[in-house]
């Protein structure tokens, strides 16, 4: 029983994208001693001998390294955006951004931090 109450609080908030044969999952966790972090998973859709599978790589983000990855990844995207493709129209996939799902009602809130402009 008391297994049941670690796992029932280890995931607070989790995020989904979905992103054509790809799903990215965004996960908040919380420790027994209620600190917390995140998880990043992709999961990719694979097909093997007729049956489908899911493929999935996970990344562990401790709330110590936050800032220093929204920093990088911003700079990585502007880099894309401004130096590499600054003609490109972005803004196509801004629709697309409207049909991921969440299991929290503060989503907002969380994605007022990570802004990628």
């Amino acid at each position: 029983m008391e297994d049941n109450k670690d796992y029932e609080r280890d995931e607070i908030f989790t995020k989904r994208v979905k992103a054509g044969k790809r799903t990215y999952f965004f996960d908040v966790k919380a420790t027994r001693s209620n600190d917390y972090y995140l998880t990043i998973t992709e999961s990719k859709r694979k097909i093997k001998d007729d049956n489908f599978y899911y493929e999935k790589h996970k990344i562990f983000l401790y709330k110590e390294d936050f800032g220093k990855f929204v920093e990088a990844l911003q700079e990585a995207v502007g880099h894309v955006k401004n130096d590499l493709m600054p003609d490109f129209d972005f803004s196509q996939f801004d629709a697309e951004a409207e049909t991921t799902e969440s299991t929290n009602e503060n989503t907002d809130k969380f994605g007022e931090d990570l802004k990628w402009d």
